[in-house]
């Protein structure tokens, strides 16, 4: 005797909808804050990326960095712990009261509300780690970004991390063209490392890349 086919599985359930936010310009810290406050961070990684573990075992010494709009800042605990002289920074007090207690309180000092425009490090900076810092400001403010990266760093210090390439109007995140990001670099810059990027959130998964651009 034939079974009658077994009935459809039910639709899986969508995806919840984002919270409705009243601050619209990622320009200002209470942008920040308010996904903070109502937990929407899609951009959070919630740990250490695996590339960047795997860089901090290939440079030689200990490396004093710093780390812009640094979110959560789990980056931070990590190098602090392998012995760096690590500082993050952001101007969202919300997103630096999540990083202070991501890291715990033996590394709270190292997490600094700021305006990555006018921070002025304690000592000269060997690298500045880019996680989802560019992509999060419009592109209308990339040339002061490069131009500040540029300013911070001295010669032969390396700006390394992840960078998002896209072409989508809507941000944040702000994707960018490789023509776009080589224009911005390479007047202070040479691209030294550029690879594949294995662990992606779904927001940037396919469209970032781990790169290392070394200070003319």
């Amino acid at each position: 005797m034939t079974r009658p086919p077994a009935p459809p599985a039910p639709p899986a359930p969508p995806a919840p909808d984002a919270p409705s936010f009243g601050a619209r310009d990622p320009r200002e810290p209470a942008f920040w804050d308010e996904r903070f406050d109502k937990g929407f961070t899609p951009w959070d990684l919630g740990g250490v990326p695996a590339r960047l573990r795997a860089f901090a075992g290939e440079l030689h010494g200990l490396p004093t960095v710093l780390i812009p709009g640094c979110g959560s800042a789990y980056e931070l605990a990590f190098l602090c712990q392998a012995g760096w002289n690590a500082t993050a920074i952001d101007f969202s007090p919300a997103a630096v009261a999540a990083a202070r207690r991501a890291v715990g309180p033996q590394w709270q000092d190292r997490v600094v509300q700021a305006d990555f425009f006018q921070y002025q490090p304690a000592a000269p900076l060997d690298l500045i780690y880019e996680r989802a810092f560019l992509c999060a400001l419009p592109r209308a403010m990339w040339p002061q970004v490069a131009a500040r990266w540029a300013e911070l760093l001295p010669s032969g210090a390396l700006l390394a991390g992840y960078f998002f390439f896209d072409n989508n109007a809507k941000g944040p995140p702000f994707g960018i063209a490789r023509e776009q990001l080589e224009a911005l670099l390479t007047p202070h810059f040479r691209c030294v490392a550029d690879e594949a990027v294995l662990d992606s959130l779904p927001v940037f998964e396919g469209r970032e890349r781990w790169m290392a651009w070394r200070r003319l």
